[in-house]
């Protein structure tokens, strides 16, 4: 059985992230959660979006809940699409663009990520930041 992340990593996660945020200069909210989407970590850096709380923990709660990362949601979440209203669905809090990753080790997801408050390109890389300062903790 894969351990689960531990608050040790979320924190380390986080930093990651941050400095990430730093270097783009963009203010930003971000998450960390574990593999069932309950928050482990979050820091709201100065100056970030307030409605963008809610999001960076949702991004990460959708990427926990669905295995995968928010932004390949978009697609099938649209009219027409094969999952369109996904987004309505859960109280809401299902995101389907953007900046939300499930965090794996071996395969197995063990945790996720969330960044809002900047362009969804911004939110990406600060979650994959995080991402790859998880890989070497293992």
């Amino acid at each position: 059985m894969v351990q689960e992340l531990t608050l040790a990593e979320a924190k380390t996660i986080l930093d990651a992230m941050e400095e990430k945020a730093e270097e783009l200069g963009v203010p930003l909210n971000l998450a960390v959660t574990n593999s069932e989407g309950n928050l482990l970590g979050f820091r709201r850096m100065d100056g970030a979006k307030l409605v963008a709380s809610n999001i960076a923990q949702n991004k990460a709660y959708t990427a926990a809940a669905v295995k995968k990362p928010t932004h390949e949601l978009k697609e099938g979440a649209e009219p027409g699409g094969d999952v369109y209203g996904l987004h309505t669905t859960d109280n809401g809090r299902v995101v389907v663009f953007g900046g939300g990753f499930p965090v794996e080790h071996d395969g197995v997801v063990v945790g996720a990520v969330g960044a809002s408050g900047g362009a969804v390109s911004e939110d990406m890389e600060a979650s994959q930041a995080g991402l790859d300062a998880f890989e070497p903790l293992r």
